[in-house]
């Protein structure tokens, strides 16, 4: 059992009888009344996030979280395959249970799948991956001076704002926490 004042980022607790990933958290002492604690936590099976505020005497279960380095094998058009680099199991998950994941993911790549009570939770992947412009406006002569962007389409369809120096075949990073253009490698 854990109590508030040990909340953590990406900790899991149980709470109602659902497990959450704590998302935030804050510690407040209001000038009058008790102390409490603010928190925004992730539900495990539907990926909602809810706000709750918690006393400090309350204790929670805390659930112990083991990570696993897969590989992304290939996907069909429902499920995605990966591969345990150290057993060679292969695990296969619904395309919706990588929502805004799945567009960063090209085959080969390395991700770190987070079991929870021996049940798949979450897929982390690398903070900045290397992906090919296929589809983009050209720049124009002069543009480049306002910092201007344009939107370009990378190798695994998904969609980012880049410089307009970025042509299409070069190789962009992207930051897979916020979506966004990195740098030009």
């Amino acid at each position: 059992m854990i109590a508030t004042n040990q909340f953590r980022t990406g900790m899991t607790i149980r709470f109602e009888d659902q497990i959450y990933q704590i998302v935030e958290y804050q510690h407040v002492k209001p000038g009058k009344g008790g102390a409490f604690v603010r928190t925004k936590l992730r539900n495990a099976e539907t990926g909602s996030t809810v706000d709750k505020t918690f006393r400090p005497e309350q204790k929670f279960e805390h659930l112990h979280t083991e990570g696993r380095t897969m590989t992304y094998l290939y996907a069909d058009p429902e499920s995605v395959v990966f591969m345990d680099t150290e057993t060679y199991n292969q695990l296969t998950l619904q395309k919706s249970f990588l929502e805004g994941k799945f567009e960063f993911m090209t085959v080969n790549m390395e991700v770190e799948v987070i079991y929870i009570d021996g049940n798949p939770f979450d897929v982390d992947l690398p903070i900045f991956v290397d992906l090919e412009v296929v589809e983009t406006a050209p720049g124009i002569r002069g543009d480049t001076v306002s910092g201007g962007t344009k939107e370009a389409i990378l190798e695994t369809g998904v969609k980012v704002q880049v410089p307009l120096f970025v042509e299409e075949g070069n190789t962009v990073r992207v930051d897979t926490r916020t979506s966004e253009y990195s740098t030009r490698v």
